[in-house]
């Protein structure tokens, strides 16, 4: 591997992509520690330092890098952009015009991607609103009485406002930066760089706590099992046959090649754990902004905490179902049968046409119940981890963080490697 890294630098144009993408990713980094105009930053770091149990906005402080809970500028980090992409994607089974736009190839993506970018602003504005308007009542740090924002004018609030949606909006150009001029995903980059950012001194907090040695030997021995775990899964495939007929066309014989359909294991990646913690998170968000005395706001405070055997069971039932909800969007099964019947093709042993799909969906509903129930185990691994050890804190990596890192790393090794590959150099995977 350090030879192929030192060959991939030997190469002036790969080592002019790998260093603009590190520099992307140290802007991005950078912007995350600029705090927001009108913010308290001493406030903020006292509080953060009084911060121990879980917050109902950890999964997005985890994709901003930290940067929510210091309000920077880059304080919603990639998550409004993660949210847009997938509504879009779902709004292709409500609205046919988005499906149409989806088949017209590269034209109608880049319509798709236009209008992802204009939700994403949207949502933007709509999250820097809750996420300010937590900080000024005291919500978004639990049990600190220090006053974050001191100056609670409306043209201040405003002001930050436009500040985190411009935030979001040089988040979005990074990550198409990345794509367009450096390798691999710019988006899964920067959620990439978030995370890894957080890793090292999170993980060393843990073993400075009471019984910290132990604790850290059994998380990391969990943390290496878990990436082994999702290095398998995330490779393996199933992969169904196709045969292809021979065809006459003039003079010229098409097709009598044997191919295959690749179905992943887990189909919808992170999507059904960012789903569910969404979902869950919503009733914790809108508790806050009551009256703390009353009762179905003492029930949603005591029944949906992350370790409590409610919100466990509802996060595992959701991710259930957002596994199923998204696979059957994205693989779509008849489509599959009919192109394969246009050019030809047809599975061994099974008829073209209705008896296809009908194959197709058992298949995949098949997969997609090993899938799921891998979803469930891994994203509740860091809960579980903190009620066996009885840890004071919670975790400070997630199954979804594992997930995460281990799979952008895997394909931007590999797109790396399929460049060195083209220049008849030894590559990563060999």
């Amino acid at each position: 591997m350090l030879s192929a890294f030192a060959q991939a630098f030997r190469t002036p144009d790969l080592r002019r992509k790998l260093l603009f993408t590190l520099f992307i990713m140290a802007v991005f980094r950078l912007g995350s520690f600029i705090p927001t105009p009108g913010v308290n930053s001493t406030a903020i770091q006292a509080c953060i330092a009084q911060q121990n149990e879980a917050s109902l906005l950890d999964l997005v402080n985890i994709f901003s890098g930290g940067a929510l809970l210091q309000l920077s500028v880059f304080a919603l980090g990639i998550m409004p952009y993660i949210t847009a992409s997938i509504i879009i994607q779902l709004l292709r089974v409500v609205i046919p015009r988005f499906d149409d736009l989806h088949k017209e190839g590269q034209s109608g993506q880049a319509k798709l991607t236009q209008y992802t970018r204009y939700l994403t602003i949207f949502l933007g504005v709509l999250q820097s609103t809750t996420t300010i308007s937590l900080a000024r009542s005291g919500q978004l740090f639990a049990g600190c009485n220090q006053e974050v924002i001191k100056d609670r004018s409306v043209l201040t609030f405003l002001m930050m406002i436009v500040v985190m949606m411009a935030g979001t909006g040089v988040i979005m150009w990074l990550g198409e930066l990345i794509t367009e001029r450096g390798i691999g995903n710019g988006m899964s980059l920067l959620i990439f760089t978030s995370i890894v950012a957080q890793f090292p001194s999170n993980m060393f907090s843990i073993a400075g706590g009471n019984n910290g040695a132990a604790n850290f030997a059994i998380i990391v021995a969990v943390v290496l099992l878990a990436t082994l775990a999702v290095v398998y899964i995330e490779q393996a495939q199933r992969r169904i046959p196709v045969q292809y007929a021979k065809r006459m066309i003039g003079r010229r014989q098409y097709g009598g090649s044997t191919t295959y359909i690749p179905v992943k294991i887990n189909t919808a990646g992170v999507i059904p754990v960012i789903f569910a913690s969404s979902i869950l998170a919503m009733p914790q968000l809108i508790a806050g902004f009551g009256n703390q005395a009353s009762k179905w706001v003492q029930w949603i405070l005591t029944n949906l905490q992350q370790t409590s055997p409610i919100y466990l069971t509802a996060y595992g039932v959701l991710i259930l179902f957002f596994a199923f909800f998204y696979t059957a969007i994205t693989f779509d099964a008849e489509e599959i049968a009919d192109n394969m019947k246009r050019y030809g093709g047809f599975i061994p042993g099974i008829r073209a046409g209705e008896p296809t799909v009908r194959y197709l969906s058992y298949v995949i509903n098949r997969i997609t119940t090993a899938g799921s129930i891998y979803l469930v185990v891994l994203a509740l691994i860091p809960t579980l981890a903190v009620i066996w050890l009885d840890l004071a804190q919670h975790l400070p990596f997630g199954g979804t963080t594992i997930l995460i890192m281990v799979g952008v790393g895997l394909q931007t090794v590999k797109e790396v490697n399929s460049q060195l590959q083209q220049r008849h150099y030894e590559g990563f995977l060999s």
